[in-house]
């Protein structure tokens, strides 16, 4: 959930675990990277958020379930079994948001050998929304601002929910059309909430882009009926504060109780109007200090910043914002949701800042994605039932002979740091699914043991510390094909297929095993829509149709 990075702090630990070979030598740290709805769709969206939250059910989804990767994830205190770190040189700023030598993915060497993989979970979806939002447009999105694991968080997934308020540990797996190559499947839910009702107050600071960029269709208008939304939806004993900014930035409403005032935050809302050029550093230092200066004990305090991120004015770099808000977060509990809107939108720069805030990013470009954010996904974010999360899986090298996790590129943690609760993980909600996806290549006549998932997270009030684990067997993987598994099971692989098709088509990338054609996984994902009857498996569906047509 993660709402979710390395190597933008100079100093912290950095690893891969692409195509490791197990049993032999130990991990390093990890990191990240870079990145119109016409008038109808504009019309659309404002008669079907108006039309309330009522239609739209909340369900367990990761989407919302951080990727994250704030604080450095390095560090050698307390140790767990695996590897020496090794620190990062610094980093500077690329135009595109990314940071110079940040871990984007690609095979630059080979990775170290071992037998562990450890990363903060990941909740962020905005990669995926983005993806979906360039294909419909007609047009391939930049392979550096797709992430695997946000294609593959974006759905509903079959876990069981545990009891408490810790997490469940599902681990499963299928054959792939690649000579000795599985996929495994590593799912962690969290319990669903108790309601609206029951939920601490919250107290959101909406820090909204009125750029001129912001005036077209899609964007400033869809983000005004949205808040709307989310002001009738929150609970009267909620706060929110409104920060306007282009070129400067103005509180335009100070920290303000519901009750009583809801008249007057509408007022404020529909006041705004786009203008001048984008000042992101102006935006997000007065929307902090307006955070600080009305945050309220026993709330969760919150800063919603709602951009296309193409900062042009200011300071362009996040890394020379990321200390203030890192700041806030550690001295005062502040998190961070980045909600990205625009055809042209720079998903990098969204997602450090969200990242160091301890929070996530999502895309919206419809009104169903909208309406799906205000009435769903941030209510249920008020409400933590994991800090600090992060998983660490230890495979088995009697039987493993190659592992490789599918994405995680940049909240990839050091081994030795599962324990250290100093470094920093993943947010995570009630109700949400995190999933990670190994492609895993058995050694002849593997049989038993294959690998063991573990979980630990701080519980979000007294940060004790809590672990949960879960183990798979040879037998899980080698069955039968992934095409015959479970729908949910099936959909996590289409969504990695996709996303390696799209990411790898300019030979930057390595495939993941066992990655079908697009005509092939057209047909599996329509066959998937029509059984699952969900809607965001027929958006999987249309998406690999226009990629297909896209790349011919």
């Amino acid at each position: 959930m993660t709402l979710r990075t390395p190597g933008r702090d100079g100093g912290h630990d950095r690893k891969r675990d692409h195509d490791r070979v197990p049993g032999r030598g130990r991990a390093r740290g990890r990191n990240r990277r870079p990145a119109g709805p016409g008038l109808l769709a504009v019309l659309a969206a404002g008669a079907v958020l108006l039309s309330g939250c009522s239609a739209s059910g909340g369900h367990d989804r990761s989407s919302t379930a951080q990727e994250d990767t704030r604080r450095p994830r390095g560090g050698n205190s307390v140790p767990a079994p695996g590897g020496t770190a090794q620190g990062a040189p610094g980093t500077a700023d690329r135009a595109d948001g990314t940071a110079e030598g940040e871990d984007d993915g690609r095979r630059t060497q080979a990775p170290p050998p071992d037998h562990l993989s450890t990363f903060a979970l990941d909740v962020d979806t905005a990669s995926w929304g983005y993806a979906r939002r360039t294909l419909a447009d007609g047009r391939l999105p930049d392979p550096g601002t797709v992430r695997p694991e946000e294609f593959v968080n974006s759905f509903r997934q079959d876990y069981r929910q545990p009891d408490g308020d810790g997490f469940s540990v599902t681990v499963d797996g299928a054959r792939t059309d690649a000579a000795g190559w599985s996929l495994m499947r590593v799912g962690l839910a969290t319990r669903a909430g108790a309601g609206q009702d029951r939920r601490p107050p919250a107290a959101l600071t909406f820090v909204v882009d009125i750029s001129g960029s912001m005036a077209e269709p899609g964007r400033l208008d869809l983000v005004r009926t949205s808040l709307d939304l989310m002001t009738d939806r929150l609970r009267d004993d909620d706060s929110v504060a409104l920060v306007a900014f282009s070129d400067k930035a103005e509180t335009r409403l100070p920290m303000t109780r519901l009750d009583g005032n809801r008249r007057r935050v509408h007022q404020a809302v529909d006041r705004l109007r786009p203008t001048d050029s984008t000042n992101v550093e102006a935006g997000i230092t007065r929307g902090y200090d307006t955070a600080v200066e009305g945050r309220r004990a026993g709330a969760t305090n919150r800063v919603v910043l709602l951009s296309d991120a193409l900062a042009n004015t200011g300071t362009t770099s996040a890394d020379a914002l990321l200390q203030r808000i890192d700041g806030a977060r550690r001295d005062h509990g502040i998190t961070l949701f980045g909600v990205g809107v625009g055809s042209d939108y720079n998903d990098s720069f969204m997602e450090r800042l969200a990242d160091k805030g301890d929070g996530h990013t999502v895309y919206v470009s419809d009104p169903e994605e909208a309406r799906r954010v205000f009435c769903d996904e941030l209510p249920a974010q008020v409400e933590l039932r994991a800090r600090d999360a992060k998983a660490q899986v230890s495979f088995d090298p009697r039987n493993v002979e190659r592992f490789r996790l599918i994405g995680y590129d940049n909240r990839r943690v050091a081994d030795d740091s599962f324990r250290d609760d100093s470094v920093d993980g993943g947010e995570v909600g009630p109700g949400h699914t995190v999933t990670a996806l190994y492609a895993v290549r058995l050694r002849p006549g593997a049989s038993g043991h294959v690998a063991t998932a573990t979980v630990r997270w701080l519980d979000p009030d007294g940060r004790a510390p809590h672990e949960e684990s879960g183990r798979v067997e040879a037998s899980a993987l080698t069955g039968g094909g992934w095409e015959q598994a479970a729908p949910r099971f099936q959909v996590t692989a289409a969504a990695a297929y996709l996303a390696s098709s799209l990411r790898e088509r300019d030979g930057g990338w390595e495939a993941v095993p066992g990655a079908v054609g697009l005509g092939r996984l057209s047909e599996i994902t329509g066959r998937l829509a029509e059984r699952t009857e969900d809607p965001e498996v027929r958006q999987l569906s249309e998406a690999v149709r226009q990629a297909r047509r896209l790349l011919g």
